[in-house]
């Protein structure tokens, strides 16, 4: 195959969006429509990309720099043909120029691939699909052999011609020579007053030229967002999709209706993830792992034979395997939890390294800490580790045993094979084996009065 160019037409405003967001900005699977069709572009190992933008250009550039994409600005949106040509003097003249669209963002490398092998220096090729409801849609007029003879919209279409169920998916494959070649000869001759792409087909047969055609199978693949409610379904469609590939993978997943993966999922064989979970980021899960329902995993790696019960968050953290957390935790950013280390209900780790076998059961706060291994941390307990400009740590032995409801003011050592009292404020270091009590000491009072509410006067 000839050197591969890719225009990406994103101009469009996405009026029916009833959005100040442009439309390829909206995100699908937790990535903009247009981020789609860039990374399947870079799979196809195109030389360059061409991005035609127009509304929200500036917001467009932002959203994807540092990509090497080149933008091309559309001025005034006169037409899908009309917008290629913005991009035309950026594409190398011997190369086969592929074009899609921002808003279409779920069509297969695989078929693309496929795709690209149709077309020649001497022809064309464009992409089709059969559709129960082709309304809206330009249809693929055939000749009397099967050979296609023009694509023509629905606004420019004869009764007959509406009823014909295969479409244009408005995705093209052309030599960039013969664009070159045609673009500066499409007219507005139509209901729009526009300047349409699907005229290259009527150019390239005057000019004897072959126009090859692919059938999509799956409709998805070439289905655009026009509206919120389709940008909804196809999410649906495609966290379908991305739910049987786990499944196949040897992945148990409790209802594949139930879970968003908006982000990169890796895992195991015999991984087990329960409904409403959601995946953002770059998200690793080790063999075995259980995920419990209503857990929210984040740039995460768990390692193999973990539990993640109900209701957790896992945010920017590496748990080691054989860990245990939750229900209702939350892990937040630079905690590590080395092998079989237990994180119980209502449990806030933060910025802390939890040694083998520690267990920090419930109802505890533990930031900016290291704890050894097999260390039990009591109910209640909570490290002061902010002072309201800086934040301090909080280390902790191997083997030391917190009772509940202790605050540890950081800085502050608890040496190894420490105790700590219950209901203790530690705010200086605890030597090993020692026991630390910091408590105020318990009077009973006898005859106490509680107090009564004063009888109102007047």
């Amino acid at each position: 195959m000839q050197s591969l160019d890719v225009v990406i037409l994103a101009a469009g405003k996405g009026t029916r969006m009833h959005s100040a967001r442009p439309k390829v900005l909206h995100a699908l699977g937790g990535k903009p429509l247009l981020q789609h069709v860039v990374d399947t572009a870079r799979k196809l190992g195109a030389g360059g990309i061409e991005v035609v933008i127009g509304h929200e250009a500036e917001r467009i550039e932002q959203a994807l720099a540092g990509q090497a994409l080149h933008f091309v600005r559309q001025e005034r949106q006169l037409g899908t043909g009309h917008a290629v040509l913005q991009a035309l003097p950026g594409l190398n003249a011997q190369a086969l120029a592929l074009i899609l669209y921002g808003d279409v963002p779920l069509v297969r490398e695989a078929t693309l691939r496929e795709f690209l092998q149709l077309p020649d220096a001497n022809s064309m090729a464009v992409l089709t699909c059969r559709v129960a409801d082709p309304t809206g849609l330009g249809r693929i007029v055939r000749d009397d052999d099967g050979a296609i003879c023009r694509i023509v919209e629905e606004k420019d279409a004869s009764a007959a011609e509406r009823g014909i169920e295969e479409i244009n998916s408005g995705i093209m494959a052309v030599p960039v020579a013969l664009l070159q070649r045609w673009l500066p000869r499409i007219e507005a001759n139509n209901a729009q007053r526009e300047y349409y792409l699907t005229d290259l087909v009527g150019l390239a047969l005057a000019d004897d030229c072959r126009v090859h055609t692919l059938c999509c199978e799956d409709e998805v693949e070439i289905t655009g967002v026009n509206n919120r409610v389709q940008l909804a379904q196809l999410e649906r469609r495609y966290q379908a999709r991305r739910a049987e590939a786990l499944m196949l993978a040897g992945v148990t997943l409790r209802d594949p209706a139930r879970i968003d993966l908006r982000g990169e999922l890796e895992a195991g064989v015999d991984t087990e993830i329960d409904v409403n979970v959601i995946v953002e980021g770059v998200v690793s899960l080790g063999d075995g792992v259980h995920i419990g329902p209503n857990c929210v995993l984040k740039n995460c790696r768990i390692g193999a034979g973990s539990r993640i019960d109900a209701n957790c968050v896992v945010e920017d953290a590496q748990i080691g395997e054989a860990c245990s957390i939750g229900p209702f935790a939350r892990i937040r950013p630079g905690t590590v939890l080395e092998q079989a280390a237990k994180i119980g209900n209502f449990v806030e780790i933060k910025n802390a390294h939890v040694g083998h076998h520690s267990k920090v059961n419930h109802l505890s706060y533990v930031g900016d800490s290291e704890l050894g291994s097999e260390v039990n941390i009591g109910a209640g307990t909570i490290t002061c580790n902010y002072d309201g400009v800086n934040k301090a740590r909080t280390i902790i032995g191997d083997k030391v045993f917190i009772g509940s409801n202790t605050a540890l003011v950081a800085p502050v050592n608890v040496a190894s094979g420490a105790t700590v009292a219950a209901g203790s404020v530690i705010t200086e270091n605890v030597g090993q084996e020692q026991l630390a009590v910091a408590r105020g000491r318990q009077r009973n009072i006898d005859g106490w009065k509680r107090p009564v509410k004063n009888k109102p006067t007047g």
